[in-house]
């Protein structure tokens, strides 16, 4: 009877246990930390939570930060070129041309050919050689033309006047101004035939006119010889 009773009892005691570790694991809660990363230097930051019962929070932040500097770039200084003498007909000239990474620049002496032949033809004439003066001034189309506008054509082969102006129109390749001769020419010649067209017509209408007047007047003649009276 004793031993029945110590059954019971052991019985008794371990379902109490069992309820009691059954009531503390139902009210019982586990939390978790699944993974906490830091990106050092500002660029993302990524933190991660896991909870029992397997669903999970996650939070992303992403910082992204640009900077462009750019510095002025050097200049490149040209270099001045002078000339040494006021006597002397050259132009000086320079350019420079710079990037980020390099820079170029140069210059140089340019003669002035307009120059030399105006202080030539002046020299020429001080020194008495007035045909000599003109013609190397006849080197410029400009001034050639004018010659030729004046009637006075520059000298050629130690030939003026209408002697020049023949030898200019044999050897019309030699001319300074040959391009623009010949594009005046060929203007010319247009025009010529364009004003030649026109007479022509002018004429073809005025034969026409006189032929239909002639052809008027007979008819008139036929008309008045047949209704005279005999």
């Amino acid at each position: 009877m004793k031993k029945l009773i110590l059954l019971i009892s052991t019985l008794l005691l371990l379902s109490a246990c069992v309820a009691t570790t059954a009531a503390l694991a139902g009210s019982t809660q586990t939390n978790t930390s699944g993974s906490n990363t830091a990106i050092e230097g500002g660029y993302t930051s990524t933190a991660t939570t896991t909870y029992e019962s397997g669903s999970s929070s996650t939070s992303t932040t992403s910082n992204t930060t640009n900077s462009n500097i750019r510095s002025a770039p050097p200049s490149a200084s040209a270099p001045s070129y002078n000339s040494m003498t006021q006597d002397v007909c050259a132009v000086g000239i320079s350019a420079g041309i710079q990037t980020f990474g390099i820079g170029v620049s140069g210059g140089k002496h340019v003669t002035d050919k307009n120059c030399e032949r105006l202080k030539l033809a002046r020299i020429l004439n001080d020194f008495g050689m007035k045909v000599a003066a003109v013609a190397i001034l006849c080197q410029d189309e400009r001034v050639f033309e004018s010659m030729i506008q004046a009637g006075t054509p520059c000298p050629i082969d130690g030939k003026i006047g209408k002697e020049a102006e023949a030898l200019w129109s044999k050897y019309d390749h030699e001319r300074p101004d040959y391009k623009t001769y010949i594009k005046r020419m060929e203007d010319r010649l247009e025009a010529d035939k364009a004003e030649e067209l026109a007479m022509t017509k002018e004429f073809e209408k005025i034969e026409l006119e006189r032929k239909l007047k002639e052809q008027e007047e007979k008819r008139n003649k036929s008309i008045q010889n047949f209704v005279k009276p005999k």
